[in-house]
């Protein structure tokens, strides 16, 4: 699967999955934008891309901020003159009850984040993914599908994602855009550190995490990739508004 010649901007790109998203898109020739708000990582990425393909583009960015937003795209126009692939993947994860005295000051965070900064960077790239023929891919969770205790505010912005994603794919499609979105189950990323689980409650939370399993297993981020970029390629040419869940079986219950 060649993306020689394209252009994929990846939000969220400094770890995890939109990391291993850029990488696998790096190898396959793609000329790649990577967007994140750490730095450091942002820069080990660029090490480990320009290992396997072109150095990418680095913006750092915080994607709760229009200005920022509005950035990214002029940054990758004037790097690349095209985006050919976005691949919304920016996220956060917080844990509250509706009834916590900050649930609002999470929701909001949760939101901006997960949804609204999507929809707006989404409005400003169409124009040009809809020059490129191009496509759209957002990752999105099992949590669009099913909700846990205090998810409220994680569960709402994935579901409220993917039927985003399932509204422009209409949209887009007479305009020769596809529109897709993967929603993952457990991936061994730094999230769970990011929550708060680190040392012997990380390794707990993990082991419990991998009971609920069908396939007693955690995705590791290349799996993401692959199937991320299975949905940009060709190959995929009759697939849009669908979701992909890849989640080692952990929705079936079964545990």
């Amino acid at each position: 699967m060649s993306f020689k010649n394209k252009v994929v901007l990846v939000t969220g790109a400094s770890s995890g999955i939109g990391a291993a998203i850029a990488l696998k898109f790096a190898e396959e020739g793609a000329s790649v934008a990577i967007v994140g708000r750490n730095e450091e990582k942002l820069k080990k990425v660029t090490e480990n891309i320009a290992k396997v393909g072109n150095k990418p583009l680095v913006i750092v960015a915080d994607m709760t901020k229009d200005n920022d937003v509005q950035r990214i795209v002029n940054d990758t126009l004037k790097q690349f003159g095209k985006i050919d692939v976005l691949v919304n993947n920016a996220g956060v994860s917080r844990y509250t009850d509706i009834t916590d005295e900050n649930a609002m000051k999470e929701y909001d965070n949760v939101i901006n984040t997960n949804l609204r900064s999507v929809v707006y960077l989404t409005h400003l790239a169409s124009k040009y993914i809809i020059e490129s023929k191009g496509n759209i891919i957002n990752i999105s969770s099992v949590a669009g599908k099913i909700v846990w205790k205090n998810g409220f505010a994680y569960c709402t912005s994935k579901a409220g994602l993917d039927h985003f994603s399932r509204a422009i794919a209409l949209d887009l499609a007479p305009k020769g855009v596809r529109v897709n979105t993967i929603n993952p189950g457990p991936v061994m990323t730094d999230i769970f550190e990011a929550m708060g689980f680190k040392g012997e409650a990380q390794t707990a939370l993990l082991d419990g995490v991998i009971k609920m399993t069908a396939l007693k297993r955690i995705s590791d981020p290349a799996e993401i990739a692959e199937l991320a970029l299975f949905l940009a390629s060709d190959k995929a040419v009759g697939i849009t508004g669908s979701t992909y869940v890849t989640d080692n079986g952990f929705m079936l219950g079964g545990n």
